[in-house]
């Protein structure tokens, strides 16, 4: 039976922090494999993202906010173990789609462990461990979904597509961790955001996520597609008027970069996201 604090610490709410990489790729493929396509979000919503969490709070061992958590409880040796048996069973399911998904799912895997194993310890890099997350979080993903949704097992994947996909996710990231400076600092983690400051880490955020909308914007307009770009920005705009609101509060006093107004920005950058690339591959049907 689980227990309370492996159930907690698996967060599957955050998987949908992470949907709009899914929702995007899923939108941008010509010809769907629905079955593959619901078989790929089960593996990383409810195995692949829940599995990393978990292993990383089982390493962490986490006494203040982390993401989703405002108290999180202490991990047991049960955590370690259903996060080994989510993975296996990822992977086996990764071979119903192909061999291509399956690499990129043992790398996902892989990678992870990296970040939050403390033999390597990928997160207590400032730079390393940003480039890990956007990198796999953002084009790895992109690329598997992409291939593994497709009727034909494309390996042709939009590359600006993919480097938007690492954009947005870096365009936020660095958020996530803006009030964890002080707990991160003790365990020995130096992050992005505690290397920027609270003030370059909305500056940084502000020019990443101009370049994601620049890119989208060239990946659009290429395909002569502007009533979608068009669509997707004016649906994402709540998320630029909080932002500016929070660096403006966050300037006066940089107590304003707490847990709460980082689950706000979450939260708000999330269901806008996933709602203007839901509403892209709504469209679909209608064309």
């Amino acid at each position: 039976m689980l227990q309370s604090s492996t159930i907690q610490l698996l967060r599957f709410h955050f998987s949908f922090f992470l949907l709009p990489v899914y929702l995007f790729a899923v939108s941008q493929v010509p010809v769907i494999n629905t079955t593959h396509a619901v078989l790929i979000f089960f593996i990383l919503h409810f195995l692949v993202y829940p599995s990393s969490n978990g292993y990383n709070s089982y390493m962490d061992h986490d006494e203040t906010p982390i993401g989703g958590i405002e108290r999180p409880k202490q991990p047991t040796r049960q955590l370690f173990y259903v996060s080994i048996v989510m993975d296996v069973t990822a992977i086996i399911l990764s071979l119903f789609i192909s061999y291509w998904f399956t690499i990129c799912i043992i790398a996902y895997i892989a990678a992870s462990r990296a970040y939050s194993y403390r033999g390597i310890r990928l997160k207590k890099h400032p730079i390393a461990g940003y480039a890990i997350v956007i990198i796999f979080q953002g084009a790895v993903t992109y690329f598997m979904v992409y291939h593994g949704s497709s009727i034909d097992k494309t390996l042709t994947i939009p590359p600006a597509n993919m480097v938007a996909a690492s954009l947005l996710i870096g365009g936020f990231y660095p958020l996530t961790q803006i009030y964890q400076h002080e707990a991160d600092k003790k365990d020995g983690v130096i992050t992005i955001s505690a290397l920027l400051g609270y003030r370059g880490t909305f500056i940084f955020v502000a020019l990443v996520y101009t370049l994601a909308m620049s890119v989208l914007a060239m990946s659009y307009f290429a395909h002569n597609e502007q009533k979608k770009f068009f669509l997707l920005a004016t649906v994402m705009l709540p998320i630029l008027v909080y932002f500016f609101r929070w660096a403006g509060l966050v300037w006066k006093d940089v107590g304003n970069a707490n847990f709460t107004n980082t689950m706000r920005m979450n939260m708000l950058a999330s269901v806008c996201t996933n709602l203007a690339f839901l509403t892209l591959l709504i469209w679909r049907g209608f064309e």
